[in-house]
This record gives structure tokens, C-alpha cells and sequence, in this order.
């Protein structure tokens, strides 16, 4: 929470306070109502016009839980059997196209089949896309973690608060 003071949103009092709840939870959302209680009280004071101006500052209650999704996705990851068939699929498909879109001989003299020479482009193309997207699915297990790979998720927050 230093950060978050040197940034200007929080005060060291607020900090100690905050630092001092007791829970076993994330407490990403407890300076969101502070902010709304204090809206609350300030329009109740007349500080606050009116009430569509309250509607207004209280738009923050949206980015609350928006902050409340991002945990949840942090939080809850994709399973891992998941990942797995998906893998056992991808590669199981592509050993089956290796095998099946062999090219015939041609000392056989299969009817209609004289020559069977070529690059099969589609194959290919079916293989880079789904390890491809075997890639990206192996991705979803942690997205916020450390990696270089992963979301950058103090960068996505600093470039929001801004």
C-alpha cells in the first residue's frame, strides 16, 4: 500500500486503517465506500448539489466492481483438467492428420491417383493454428502471474487510476 500513498489516493491514516481491518479477504473495495460515504455525507451537508451529481460520483461504484471481476478472474482460474483434455485433443487430432493425410504411392496405381505429390498446406495450417491456440489456452491458467508472458496488471491499474 505504500504505492498508493506516494500516489496521492491514500493518506497514512487512511493506510494504518486500512492495514489495520481485520479479514481474511482482499480489501480492494473498502476505500470505494469510504468514497462513498463521504459522498453520501457531503451531499446530505449540501456540499453536493444534487442528486444527479451524486449519481455522477457515484459512477465509481461501476469501477468497484470491475476491480471485483479482475479479482475474481485472479482468483478463480481455469481448471486444470480443462488444459489438459484440451492438450490430449490438440495432439491427439494432430498424430491422426499425420497419419491420415499421408500421401498415397504411386507404384500402387491406385485408380485416379497417378501422382499424389504436394505440400498439404491445409494440414499445416490446421497445426500452427491450433497449437497456436493451445499456446493461448496454456496462458489462461494464471494471466495475472509473474511471467513476461502475463497481464501487467499494476501497469493496468496505474494507466486506469490516470
Amino acid at each position: 500500500t505504500d504505492h498508493l500513498v506516494q500516489a496521492g489516493f491514500l493518506t497514512r491514516e487512511e493506510r494504518r486503517r486500512l492495514e489495520g481491518l481485520r479479514s481474511p479477504h482482499n480489501k480492494f473495495w473498502v476505500p470505494c465506500v469510504w468514497f462513498g460515504a463521504l459522498a453520501r455525507r457531503a451531499r446530505s451537508e449540501g456540499r453536493i448539489g444534487d442528486d444527479c451529481a451524486l449519481k455522477l460520483l457515484m459512477e465509481l461504484s461501476r469501477f468497484r466492481a470491475q476491480c471485483s471481476l479482475l479479482f475474481h478472474y485472479d482468483w478463480i482460474s481455469v481448471p486444470l483438467v480443462y488444459t489438459q483434455v484440451v492438450t490430449i485433443a490438440v495432439y491427439t487430432f494432430l498424430l491422426t492428420c499425420l497419419l491420415g493425410r499421408q500421401f498415397l504411392d504411386p507404384s500402387r496405381g491406385y485408380p485416379g491417383h497417378e501422382l499424389d505429390l504436394g505440400v498439404p498446406v491445409f494440414t499445416l495450417l490446421q497445426l500452427f493454428f491450433y497449437l497456436g491456440w493451445l499456446k493461448v489456452a496454456e496462458q489462461l491458467i494464471n494471466p495475472f502471474g509473474e511471467d513476461d508472458d502475463d497481464f501487467e496488471t499494476n501497469t493496468l491499474i496505474d494507466r486506469n487510476f490516470q
